[in-house]
């Protein structure tokens, strides 16, 4: 008989179906039972080869976990309802998902995680370029998948991230546009024509977000200390089912087949044509009767320091009481129409500024104003970081304003004017570093100077002769 091998020891036999069969114990399973691994082939080495490297896998602590691997999309879908829903905000989880059911699964959703290779992501990277989607988006799903599959290796469900073995397309950085001081003048004198003109004000000149600049609320606005506390943002979330078959719910809206082409029903969508819908839909949230968990919400600035206070210029204080006075007296007219929010700036029900409203706004004021076009986030945050910039504060005072979390952030957000650079360098020229270089002769100076040496040289050997 032979002896019992010692614990953590493979066994090797032939079987009686020709073929070889080992297993090894890797650990103890959940419910506490040995965990035993099988492997199997035609020759005894093959057998070893496999259970060598099933040991090395146990004494490096990195085997996976036993069981059937999830495919990627089962993977995705755990990973978001369950580990990333704890941690992300809901504005970015959304994105998570958006990204996840129109790039993700279908480009590598049927393939298991362990049997996920390199070249399969770079196919899907090529294909969504190629579809015209930005390197910025495809960096996003690389980051995303990638983050999924980190936690997926530190869980030992496989044996390596295969995301990290690819390098996505580089992505330039968004060229910002903010405005001038001069173009920042004539943008609030537009908008001092209408009510709304101290939201746009506060924008500008403090830097606020758009969701902050619209969730402020005057519980957290000290007047006397002249400090505003953005506390809240407002935000618009996707709604969600509440009904136990999404499926069934959105039946009447799914379209699984394309638009025909030249489509006149999507004409004004940006975008074009919507996407046909997935089998198996579960979308059309918005239409659920049950729905929840979207519309326009209050949610917590991004980081902790988003909530820092940030002291209000002076000259805008007379006119947010004058603002809060105004506001008291509109309530009082509505009677029990008024919606108390308790909000800075809001609809004359008291009802919160569709962030799409605000939106359309300060593209009408910009064609108020004759100035180009550029996104919201470029009049505010970014024109509040370049003119204290150029007013000559210094960058980690700017990074308080902004409530940054690094310096390097700010920096993206501070763009340089070309007077403040041609000033620079006028003073560089006037510092005095180097002797002033002495004029050189003109060339009819030279040829005249050069044509007399000639003449007195001829003479004198004239004289020679």
């Amino acid at each position: 008989m032979a002896p019992r091998k010692p614990n953590g020891e493979h066994s090797i036999y032939l079987g009686k179906d020709g073929r070889w069969h080992g297993r090894i114990t890797m650990g103890v399973l959940d419910n506490g039972k040995p965990d035993r691994r099988h492997r199997q082939g035609r020759t005894e080495t093959e057998v070893k080869r496999k259970l060598k490297e099933l040991e090395r896998q146990r004494d490096e602590k990195r085997a996976p976990k036993a069981g059937r691997v999830p495919t990627v999309e089962v993977w995705m879908t755990t990973y978001l309802t369950e580990i990333a829903s704890l941690k992300l905000k809901p504005r970015s989880l959304d994105d998570y998902w958006s990204k996840t059911r129109n790039d993700i699964v279908p480009g590598v959703g049927a393939h298991r995680l362990d049997k996920l290779r390199p070249e399969h992501l770079e196919r899907v990277y090529a294909a969504l370029l190629a579809a015209g989607h930005a390197p910025s988006h495809v960096v996003k799903v690389h980051r995303i998948l990638s983050r999924a599959l980190k936690i997926a290796h530190r869980r030992r469900i496989i044996g390596e991230n295969v995301a990290t073995l690819v390098d996505p397309p580089s992505s330039d950085e968004t060229e910002t546009n903010p405005f001038t001081s001069e173009e920042a003048k004539a943008f609030l004198a537009a908008a001092a024509k209408r009510p709304s003109f101290l939201r746009w004000a506060v924008g500008v000149g403090m830097g606020f977000r758009q969701g902050e600049s619209l969730g402020l609320r005057w519980k957290y606005t000290d007047l006397d200390g002249g400090l505003f506390h953005p506390r809240w943002q407002i935000q618009r979330l996707t709604w969600r089912h509440g009904c136990a078959d999404p499926h069934a719910c959105g039946a009447r809206l799914h379209r699984f087949e394309p638009c025909p082409e030249g489509c006149a029903r999507h004409r004004s969508y940006t975008r074009g044509c919507p996407k046909p819908c997935p089998k198996g839909c579960t979308r059309h949230a918005s239409a659920c009767p049950q729905r929840k968990g979207g519309g326009l919400v209050f949610t917590r600035p991004k980081t902790k320091k988003s909530r820092n206070p940030v002291p209000i210029p002076p000259p805008f204080l007379p006119h947010l009481r004058a603002h809060q006075a105004e506001q008291a007296a509109r309530r009082l007219a509505a009677g029990e129409l008024w919606q108390d929010n308790d909000l800075v700036f809001c609809r004359d029900d008291g009802r919160p500024i569709d962030p799409r409203q605000d939106w359309e706004e300060f593209k009408e004021l910009l064609a108020e104003a004759g100035l180009d076009d550029r996104r919201p986030y470029d009049g505010s945050r970014h024109t509040a970081g370049t003119i204290l910039n150029e007013l000559g504060v210094d960058m980690p005072t700017i990074m308080e304003i902004l409530r940054h979390t690094q310096i390097t952030q700010t920096r993206r957000y501070v763009k340089g004017r070309s007077p403040l650079s041609k000033d620079a360098m006028r003073r560089m020229g006037e510092a005095g570093f180097w002797p002033a270089a002495e004029p050189k002769t003109g060339p009819t100076e030279t040829t005249t100077e050069t044509g007399d040496t000639r003449a007195a040289r001829a003479r004198k050997r004239r004289r020679i002769i």
